[in-house]
């Protein structure tokens, strides 16, 4: 099983200085999966002798069920759609093991709105029953990093559901989103597929679980963040406008209250 040759991903925030700090690798699922799953990943860490670390990430819109082994504690939880930034903070020794489910392709495996799983942390047990439960112990009880990859994609498999054709509506609108940079505001979207604003944050409450206000803005604050790092970008105003943001004010204000810093600040400490 050889992992994806991707860079850090774009979501993760200062990315250099994580990478010190954590082990992320990225691994494709079968093609009996790839509709649902975008891929498998997994992290490791060690600070026992390092001071904790806190990550903040720009989350996408997508569903993950993770398994942890933090400090010896076995977690298997399903985490919704972080209705703002998450922040993870890494103590002592542990590893992750996740599935990153396409935007909208959750909804199939669980038949219930996506909106009910947003900002929450749910134990993969309460929604999948005892193979779910079954799950949290694979960390410690399989060591292989094969191993445990055949475990997930069987799990998942006895789950495939039929496909269902608002699901991948709202993922291909969701990824046209993260592409398209003419795509900037709400009433866009809508158009471009032929249904009223209603209907998109209808479907989107169903399959996506934030809203085409929330998936348009995270995407810009994605390309901001990572312009900022690789260009060092100091024209606020322009970048602004780029972004299809109405001024630099508005800009400003959502990327502190996403960040939690203003541009000018999270500059200056990439160095």
């Amino acid at each position: 099983m050889k992992p994806i040759d991707r860079p850090l991903d774009k979501a993760i925030l200062k990315p250099d200085e994580a990478a010190r700090k954590f082990d992320l690798k990225l691994y494709a699922p079968t093609a009996a999966l790839a509709d649902w799953i975008e891929h498998y990943w997994t992290l490791t860490w060690d600070l026992r002798e390092h001071a904790p670390f806190s990550q903040k990430i720009l989350s996408y819109p997508s569903i993950n069920l993770t398994l942890e082994n933090d400090n010896g504690a076995a977690l298997a939880d399903v985490y919704g759609v972080p209705s703002g930034t998450f922040t993870r903070t890494l103590t002592g020794y542990g590893e992750c093991f996740s599935v990153k489910f396409k935007p909208g392709a959750f909804y199939p495996f669980w038949r219930e709105s996506a909106a009910r799983l947003t900002g929450r942390r749910i134990a993969v047990g309460e929604l999948f029953g005892p193979a779910g439960e079954a799950l949290a112990g694979l960390l410690a009880d399989v060591p292989a990093a094969e191993a445990r990859l055949a475990v997930m994609e069987r799990f998942l498999l006895d789950l495939r559901p039929e496909r269902d054709e608002s699901a991948e509506l709202a993922g291909r609108i969701v990824q046209a989103a993260s592409t398209d940079r003419s795509l900037l505001h709400v009433e866009d979207m809508a158009s471009r597929y032929g249904m009223s604003v209603r209907t998109l944050q209808r479907l989107f409450g169903q399959y996506i679980g934030v809203s085409p206000k929330w998936v348009l803005q995270r995407f810009r604050l994605h390309e901001a963040a990572e312009r900022i790092r690789q260009e060092k970008i100091l024209d606020w105003a322009a970048l602004s406008l780029e972004l299809g943001y109405y001024d630099q004010a508005h800009f400003t204000r959502d990327f502190k209250a996403v960040v939690g810093e203003p541009p000018e600040s999270y500059v200056r400490e990439l160095g």
